[in-house]
């Protein structure tokens, strides 16, 4: 079992100390989240709440993913760091392919992509990308990303995708993983078929099980059966190492957490936060 500590919702400012600390602490990896906007008026019900509302409220900050990988790459030696997730048909596939690339580059291969197919219509408007069909072109965006970020000269011929030869520098030294996000068949699908792995919302160690269930049978008719498959979770009974050991008898890989909150810590307090990382590491990683 893997541990991630996930910085969704916190002040901007507290990145830098916190990865940091994560990076001494034994930590697997930060955990990051994506949204470029926060419209006063959300027209599209948030799928995973009953009543339809967002779990943040306005004026959250939302740093962009891969200039925060950049500025905590440097001041990191091991820690690695997935998106959790990144709203991917939502963008331009060059300019994802360019912001993503560079970044494994920087941080020497220490990053995972993490993928969903978004849920805000009214995002997706602003950023001038088609809400309808987005499942289709991420499968066709993973494709296009896997063959520019290869190197050398490649072209592509696809239903939304098409282009001649050409190549994209700096380009990782090795594959970018691409794991998926999603609770639908054809999201659990993606995971199992194309992707590298699967990211949870916040599930029981129970309902977890019959997601992986799902997923092994997937897995076992893909074409990259024989690719080891991360699965990253966020629990909501699993509190002490025996529940995490039940979570790697079922298959989970990687479990996301916010350590200071078992000991009190609110998010706009670093010190707590801080103190949170290495009593969990102390406690349960170590």
């Amino acid at each position: 079992m893997k541990f991630v500590c996930h910085l969704a919702f916190g002040p901007v400012d507290h990145m830098v100390p916190m990865a940091r600390a994560i990076d001494e602490n034994g930590f697997d990896s930060i955990g990051l989240s994506d949204h470029v906007v926060h419209p006063e008026n959300i027209k599209t019900p948030y799928p995973y709440t009953e009543d339809g509302k967002p779990r943040w409220e306005p004026f959250t900050d939302w740093p962009d993913p891969w200039v925060s990988v950049g500025a905590m790459a440097a001041v990191t030696e091991r820690v690695h760091f997935v998106t959790g997730v990144y709203v991917l048909p939502m963008r331009n596939p060059f300019v994802v392919a360019k912001a993503v690339g560079t970044a494994a580059a920087i941080s020497k291969n220490r990053l995972t992509l993490g993928i969903g197919t978004g849920w805000m219509e009214d995002e997706f408007d602003l950023l001038e990308q088609p809400f309808r069909r987005r499942g289709q072109r991420t499968d066709e965006m993973i494709e296009v990303l896997r063959k520019i970020w290869a190197g050398g000269m490649v072209e592509h011929h696809g239903e939304f995708y098409d282009f001649a030869r050409l190549e994209m520098s700096p380009a990782p030294s090795e594959p970018v993983p691409i794991i998926v996000g999603g609770l639908s068949d054809r999201a659990l699908k993606r995971a199992a078929m194309v992707g590298d792995g699967w990211i949870s919302d916040r599930h029981s160690t129970e309902e977890l099980r019959g997601y992986l269930a799902k997923l092994a049978a997937l897995r076992k008719d893909s074409p990259r059966s024989n690719v080891p498959m991360q699965v990253m979770v966020s629990c909501m009974d699993a509190f002490d190492k025996d529940a995490y050991r039940r979570l790697e008898d079922i298959g989970v890989t990687h479990l996301t957490t916010k350590p200071w909150v078992f000991y009190g810590g609110e998010e706009d307090d670093l010190a707590a936060k801080l103190d949170g990382v290495k009593r969990f590491a102390d406690e349960m990683i170590r």
